[in-house]
């Protein structure tokens, strides 16, 4: 556990913090050694081996408030003892709580019909703070009373340190396979424009398929690139390179056909990053992973590093292990599905502790804010408009307010132009927003 203190302690206080500083901090219940350090964290009971993974680890609500801010575990109180200040609030054990996805592990019979565990269900989102990301507060508080006892501990700047537009390419188009051609033109009886797109897509151009949106959307993106520089900002196109077993991984991908390779010779002129779209298939059976992962490499030839797990399933948090396994560095699943926010509690990349064996791997975990779907099917935020723009423009300036990175997942398909739809104007309208950030 030393290692995942002290790693969460430097994350709190932040990257620019020195070693001097960090080592000025400790996390005991040993009052003869308080006056080793400037400032102690008290532990609660949560590391404790009686109650940790267990059902009375888990944070009580309503949650205690200290300095603003809810508290997950310890006590909203702090002491002066001899030099030393003492903050009762446990403040590694609630940060470790949220980075490490604790909850799903002590709650692991709670999951939607994916597999998933519910954003709704979270901690976070119950206890009404899925719309800030907690962690950073209680960094600040950290570093607040670090500044008080004469350290100089700098705060961040207040801007977006990195914006990762990110898409999944489920499916490539539309119409461009016979079965759903017929759909189309069936369909078409009653809304003679289907019809119409159907017979263009299937016996014209890719390019004329609705669902063929990758041009428009990578220009997008290299507006936001344009604006923000090639450093701070990232596309990246996640491909399933597997699956096909169950229906969730239906259309299988057919990389040797015309219209694929069309999308990844654009993808390389347009200087996108490919990541590796893990299947629903290989979110169950995670030896799937090893196979996925050589099959991308052979179509971008390149190492891929980036992985996303097909419908966010990435089920338990051992999982992971898998990742790492295969030579992924960095995984963009982190978000819910039904809940736009900060699932991690951070807006900062963090690196994955496993916390069955409570371990500090290699691996980043990049916090996914916002996802399509989750602003506007009805069985999640169900956000018209007006509002979806307003509570991305929100998350996006709460990132800001953290030196975060926003990490955005618009899919191809959900930039179809229609009036039924709202999403490629909303994408467009938080670009233009991003873009002089």
């Amino acid at each position: 556990m030393n290692e995942i203190i002290d790693y969460i302690i430097s994350f709190l206080v932040g990257e620019n913090a020195s070693a001097e500083i960090i080592n000025q901090i400790g996390y005991t219940r040993q009052e003869d050694d308080f006056h080793k350090y400037k400032l102690v964290i008290y532990p609660s009971t949560f590391f404790d081996d009686n109650i940790y993974s267990t059902t009375d680890s888990l944070p009580k609500l309503p949650l205690q408030i200290w300095e603003e801010t809810p508290l997950l575990f310890g006590k909203p109180i702090v002491e002066q003892i001899g030099e030393t200040i003492v903050l009762y609030a446990d403040l590694v054990a609630s940060t470790y709580f949220l980075i490490s996805r604790y909850e799903e592990i002590v709650r692991s019979d709670c999951r939607d019909k994916h597999g998933r565990f519910p954003g709704k269900e979270s901690l976070p989102n119950r206890a009404g703070f899925i719309d800030s990301p907690l962690v950073e507060e209680y960094g600040k508080i950290l570093r607040n009373y670090l500044q008080k006892l004469g350290c100089k501990v700098p705060e961040p700047p207040k801007s977006i340190q990195k914006v990762y537009l990110t898409h999944d390419l489920d499916q490539l188009a539309h119409y461009r396979n016979v079965r759903s051609f017929l759909g189309g033109l069936l369909r078409g009886l009653r809304h003679p424009k289907e019809a119409n797109k159907a017979i263009k897509s299937f016996w014209g151009n890719i390019k004329n398929d609705p669902w063929f949106t990758f041009p428009y959307m990578f220009n997008l993106d290299n507006i936001a690139r344009k604006g923000l520089g090639d450093n701070r900002c990232e596309s990246v196109l996640f491909i399933r390179a597997g699956g096909g077993l169950r229906k969730e991984d239906k259309p299988v991908l057919l990389y040797h056909t015309p219209d694929f390779q069309r999308v990844i010779k654009l993808c390389r002129k347009q200087n996108i990053t490919l990541g590796l779209h893990a299947s629903y298939e290989a979110g169950i059976n995670t030896y799937r992973l090893i196979d996925e992962r050589k099959n991308l490499d052979r179509i971008s030839k390149k190492k891929t590093i980036y992985n996303r797990h097909h419908f966010l399933s990435s089920r338990e948090p051992q999982d992971m292990q898998a990742l790492i396994d295969i030579g992924i560095t960095d995984d963009f699943t982190m978000g819910y599905a039904d809940v736009a926010g900060f699932r991690l509690g951070t807006c900062r990349p963090v690196r994955w502790i496993n916390p069955i064996k409570k371990q500090l791997t290699t691996l980043i975990l990049h916090p996914l804010a916002i996802m399509d779907g989750t602003l506007s099917d009805k069985q999640y935020m169900y956000f018209n408009a007006h509002d979806a723009y307003q509570y991305c423009i929100r998350l996006a300036d709460m990132v800001e307010s953290w030196n975060g990175e926003l990490v955005l997942l618009w899919h191809n398909t959900a930039m179809e132009d229609t009036s039924r739809n709202y999403h490629r104007e909303l994408y467009k309208n938080i670009i233009e927003y991003l873009k002089n950030k």
